[in-house]
């Protein structure tokens, strides 16, 4: 019930930031609270192995890499990238010129520096193609390619969870996650298909289901990667969820555990796609 009524609350701001024109400033502002937290809890778990990431060093860089998704034109994809690899240039060399200065315990500084890098990588930096796919393109096309995304997403994620817990049997990963179940896998496939094209039908016209269905299928599937990558990371720091911080759904970054794998796929299919 907890995890019904959590989205309850927070789906009308999701679904209202994407498809009214004028409300784009709070999806992003919802992403950017998203992704902080989500990375506050990634480097929580990294101190429980006793490493000590720079959060002012991590901050930072996931700030300038945001406001370079933020900021993301078609017509400026080369800057934007050479602008890219300089912030995570930077970032790199003042992490580890940080932990340097900073002195003893020294025995901790690969880990801690790669807990710093790791958490903007895998959180800022594959989350924010989804700012970029909000400001990039048109208004019409932004809300249908994030309505294709977040429907395919949940769908597959609420299929899975119900098809496993009702049917499941068979372990899917149990020495990562022994919840998930091939039973579940079964189901979030089917639902994501099943939203892809409930999606083209209802809203996406312009993207056939030649198209929509094998991008239904692969992001089901890195969807499902996301989602046991995110539960190693968990086993690995010794904690069941990565915080408490949503009733019934655990931390922010397992709400997106599944988005973070999709968010290039389905920025990069609209590029080549529909540019």
């Amino acid at each position: 019930m907890k995890r019904i009524i959590t989205a309850a609350v927070l789906l009308p701001f999701l679904i209202s930031s994407i498809l009214v024109s004028w409300l784009q400033p709070l999806f992003v502002l919802l992403m950017a609270a998203a992704l902080t937290l989500a990375l506050l809890e990634f480097w929580k778990l990294a101190k429980r192995r006793g490493m000590k990431p720079d959060l002012a060093a991590g901050y930072l860089g996931a700030a300038a890499i945001f406001t370079v998704f933020f900021f993301n034109e078609p017509s400026q994809d080369f800057f934007s990238l050479q602008l890219l690899l300089l912030i995570l240039v930077v970032l790199t060399m003042g992490t580890l010129a940080a932990a340097t200065f900073r002195g003893a315990p020294f025995e901790t500084m690969i880990s801690s520096t790669g807990a710093t890098l790791l958490g903007v990588l895998y959180i800022v930096l594959l989350g924010g193609h989804l700012v970029a796919l909000r400001t990039g393109f048109s208004q019409r096309l932004s809300a249908h390619l994030l309505s294709f995304f977040f429907l395919v997403i949940m769908g597959a994620d609420t299929g899975a969870f119900y098809m496993g817990r009702t049917f499941g049997k068979h372990k899917l990963a149990p020495k990562i996650s022994p919840g998930k179940t091939w039973e579940g896998v079964a189901g979030g496939f089917a639902a994501g298909l099943l939203m892809a094209t409930l999606a083209h039908f209802w809203f996406f016209r312009e993207l056939p289901l030649k198209w929509a269905l094998p991008l239904g299928s692969v992001m089901v599937g890195l969807g499902i990667i996301g989602d046991l990558t995110e539960s190693a990371l968990k086993r690995s720091a010794g904690a069941k969820d990565a915080a408490n911080i949503l009733p019934g759904h655990g931390g922010v970054l397992d709400r997106l555990d599944s988005l973070l794998f999709n968010a290039p796929l389905i920025y990069y299919f609209a590029r080549i796609y529909f540019q």
